[in-house]
């Protein structure tokens, strides 16, 4: 059994008192909950104030974004080294990195490569553009991302994958749960084709874009579903206290 895991995304939101503000309204609900992986993904700036306020929780931390190289002259970068003992994951290859910051499937390459040398585990999205959607390009794209961001990766035990269309990221247009189920079916054919099946069946995939308390149900009830990477509705602890706890209740039954 794949255990689902939730990921709040908060982007370039909160100051460090709006941050933990944020948790300490949502920390014992969220604790709470079992059966799902629980992690919060806030602005550099908050990942130590918020390690405290959740250590010896079942809360766990993700920082938005990394640099590929360990060290060196590069201003304003963070990077691996530099967060490990502060979280333990990291997002890789947001549609907003590739859009705004030009980042190519050989950055995300190396920054996957980066992030598992020293012990981060990535979420790595991978979404299709309207465009792509629109003329059926869905499966070519979304295979050759994923392919391109674990070349020459040697295990990925410790990665997790999200399926963010790029036409329902921040727009209030979910996909369907049932499009979604078919893009990730066709993300877990792409990994079972690079490593085996066992792999394929044992890897976390997620799905973001537009998810709520509301929507939520409809794409955890799906079997290729594991969870969600939230965008908007991870700034309101009601509300993503709710999508993890619909999510634990659903993939328990």
């Amino acid at each position: 059994m794949r255990v689902p895991l939730v990921a709040g995304n908060w982007k370039m939101n909160t100051n460090v008192s709006e941050a933990t503000d944020l948790v300490r309204a949502m920390l014992a609900e969220l604790d709470g909950i079992t059966g799902v992986e629980k992690v919060l993904c806030p602005p550099f700036v908050s990942l130590t104030a918020i390690k405290k306020l959740v250590q010896g929780t079942s809360i766990e931390l993700g920082a938005q974004n990394i640099y590929f190289e360990h060290k060196g002259a590069y201003t304003g970068e963070i990077s691996p080294r530099m967060l490990v003992g502060l979280c333990n994951f990291v997002i890789i290859g947001h549609s907003e990195r590739r859009q705004y910051f030009t980042e190519t499937d050989e950055t995300i390459n190396s920054k996957v490569k980066a992030a598992l040398s020293s012990g981060l585990r990535p979420i790595l999205c991978v979404g299709e553009s309207l465009e792509d959607h629109e003329t059926g390009q869905t499966e070519t794209v979304i295979a050759g991302q994923v392919q391109a961001a674990l070349a020459e990766v040697t295990s990925i035990s410790q990665l997790v994958i999200a399926y963010e269309p790029i036409w329902a990221i921040g727009t209030g247009m979910a996909a369907t749960g049932e499009q979604a189920n078919v893009s990730i079916s066709i993300i877990r054919g792409t990994v079972a084709s690079l490593w085996d099946t066992d792999t394929a069946e044992a890897i976390r995939i997620l799905y973001g874009g537009s998810v709520t308390r509301d929507n939520i149900a409809e794409f955890i009830a799906k079997r290729d579903i594991d969870g969600a990477l939230v965008g908007g509705a991870s700034l309101k602890g009601d509300q993503f206290v709710s999508i993890v706890s619909q999510t634990a209740a659903i993939k328990s039954t």
